[in-house]
C-alpha cells in the first residue's frame, strides 16, 4: 500500500483552486461587456459558496476590497455588479459565521458609505429605493465596525418597508430573509430605536407560527434580533417565553435541522446551509440563557435536543459538537434552568458519560468539568431558584448517586493534575478545589 493512499490529492487542489479561480476571475473582469461581467460575477459566487473559513479570509482581504474600490473609481465595475457580488459576501460570511474584518477602512467601504448618503440626499422622484436598499444591505453585512447613528437613520426605514411585506412567494421570501439578517447583524449595534422594531419582530414571529412564511434562516434571524434586546427591556422575557415560546420553537427547528444533515459526512464536506443555521441556533440559545431569567417547562424539551445534536455531531461535527456543550455549560448555570431540567432532560447522565471517554479533547475535559462545577455552585446557593429544602436535599442526592455510579470522583481526581494546564490553555477559571466540582449530600 503507498503512503500516499489516504490522502486525497483532488480535494488538496480543489482548495488551491478555488482561491486562484476566484482572483482570475476578478482581475477578467475589466476589459468585459456588463453582461460578461455579471456572468463572471455569478461563477465567482458559486465559488464563494463553496469556499471554506480559511479560503474566505485569503481571498477577502484589504487589498482586494481596496481593487474593488479602484475599478469603481475608474468605471471598470458598475455598482450594480458589484452589489451583486458584494452582497453575497456579506451573505455568505453572516450565513457561515466567519468572523474577519477587512471591509472596514477600505476603499470599497469608503466608496460605499459615500454613495449611500448621495443616494439617500436625493429627492424622492430621484431616488433610487432598490439601490440604497441594496448599498445598505451591503454595507451593514459587510462591515463589523462601530455603525453611525445617521446609517442607521437610512438603513433602518429601508428594511422595515421590506419586512412589512407579506407576500409568501420565493423572491419575496429572500428579500425579507436579507433584510432579517442584516437586522439580525446590526443588532449588535445598540442604537436602534426599539420600539418600532421590536413590534415589527414579534409580530413578524407571530405571523410565521400561524403561516410558516418565512425560510429556516429568516425565522433564525428574528429571534436573534429579539432575545439580544432582553438587556435593554426586560419586559420581554414575558413575550418570548411565554407568549411566543422560545423553548418550543427552537427545539422544533432544530430537530427539523437535524432531519436534513448527513451525519455520516465529516463536517467539511457537508455543505448544506442546515448546518450552518444549526450553528446559528446554538448561538441564539446561548444568548437566551445568558439573557433570560424566566423559566417555563419547555426548556427540559430544548436542552434534550441540545443532547441529541452532541450525540449526532459527536466525532465528525468538532464546531457544532463544541457550541452543544457549550450551551449545556451555559443551561449549567442559567438562572431559567432548574438542576432538575438537566437531570430530566438526560443533560447530566450525557456529560457523565462523556466525561469516561479516553480521546477526549483538553476543550471537552475542561467544559464538562465547567458543567458540574456551575452545578454544584448553584445547588450550594440558597438563592438559586431551587426553594423547597427537601426538594433541594432530594435532588442532591439523585445527582450524587449518579456520579457515583459513573465513578465521577476518580475521572475528577485523575484530572487534577492537568486542571492548572486546562486553566492557561483555554483561559477557563477552573477551580483548582477539586470538592468544588462535587455535590455534597
Amino acid at each position: 500500500m503507498s503512503l500516499f493512499d489516504d490522502y486525497n490529492f483532488e480535494d488538496e487542489i480543489l482548495t488551491t483552486t478555488r482561491t486562484e479561480q476566484f482572483s482570475k476571475l476578478l482581475h477578467e473582469l475589466e476589459h468585459r461587456t456588463e453582461d460578461e461581467k455579471k456572468q463572471k460575477i455569478e461563477e465567482m459566487n458559486g465559488l464563494i459558496d463553496e469556499m471554506n473559513e480559511k479560503e474566505f479570509e485569503s481571498v477577502f482581504t484589504k487589498e482586494l476590497y481596496h481593487e474593488m474600490g479602484k475599478m469603481i473609481e475608474k468605471n471598470t465595475l458598475s455598482w450594480g455588479n458589484a452589489i451583486l457580488l458584494m452582497k453575497h459576501v456579506g451573505y455568505c460570511k453572516e450565513l457561515k459565521c466567519f468572523f474577519c474584518d477587512p471591509f472596514g477602512g477600505s476603499l470599497l467601504s469608503k466608496k460605499m458609505s459615500e454613495m449611500i448618503i448621495y443616494e439617500n440626499e436625493k429627492t424622492k422622484d430621484e431616488k433610487d429605493e432598490i439601490l440604497l436598499i441594496e448599498l445598505c444591505e451591503c454595507f451593514a453585512l459587510l462591515i463589523e465596525d462601530f455603525i453611525t447613528k445617521k446609517f442607521l437613520s437610512i438603513n433602518m426605514p429601508c428594511l422595515l418597508k421590506i419586512l412589512s411585506k407579506k407576500d409568501e412567494s420565493e423572491e419575496v421570501q429572500k428579500d425579507v430573509e436579507m433584510a432579517l439578517l442584516v437586522l439580525s447583524n446590526a443588532n449588535t449595534y445598540c442604537m436602534l430605536e426599539n420600539e418600532i422594531y421590536l413590534n415589527e419582530i414579534k409580530e413578524i414571529i407571530k405571523y410565521h407560527q400561524e403561516h410558516h412564511n418565512l425560510t429556516q434562516l429568516s425565522y433564525q434571524c428574528a429571534w436573534n434580533f429579539l432575545i439580544n434586546k432582553i438587556f435593554k427591556d426586560i419586559s420581554l422575557e414575558e413575550v418570548i417565553v411565554n407568549k411566543l415560546h422560545f423553548g418550543r420553537e427552537a427545539r422544533r427547528e432544530i430537530e427539523e435541522l437535524t432531519r436534513c444533515i448527513d451525519w455520516k459526512k465529516k463536517e467539511e464536506e457537508n455543505e448544506r446551509i442546515e448546518v450552518s443555521i444549526l450553528r446559528r441556533w446554538l448561538n441564539v440559545i446561548d444568548n437566551y440563557f445568558s439573557s433570560c431569567e424566566l423559566w417555563n417547562e419547555e426548556l427540559v424539551g430544548l436542552i434534550s435536543c441540545i443532547v441529541q445534536v452532541f450525540k449526532a455531531a459527536r466525532g465528525r461535527y468538532q464546531i457544532i459538537r463544541n457550541k452543544c456543550l457549550y450551551s449545556l455549560m451555559d443551561a449549567a448555570i442559567a438562572r431559567n434552568v432548574k438542576i432538575e431540567d438537566l437531570l430530566k432532560s438526560g443533560a447530566i447522565d450525557f456529560i457523565l458519560e462523556e466525561m469516561k471517554q479516553s480521546t477526549l479533547d483538553d476543550k471537552i475535559m475542561s467544559d464538562c468539568l465547567h458543567f458540574f462545577l456551575n452545578i454544584s455552585k448553584r445547588l450550594k446557593e440558597k438563592d438559586d431558584g431551587e426553594t423547597d429544602e427537601t426538594k433541594r436535599k432530594e435532588l442532591k442526592r439523585k445527582i450524587f448517586e449518579k456520579m457515583e455510579e459513573e465513578g465521577f470522583e476518580d475521572i475528577t481526581t485523575s484530572l487534577y493534575g492537568v486542571i492548572s494546564f486546562l486553566n492557561n490553555e483555554n483561559f477557563n477559571g477552573l477551580s483548582l478545589n477539586i470538592s468544588d466540582y462535587f455535590v455534597n449530600t
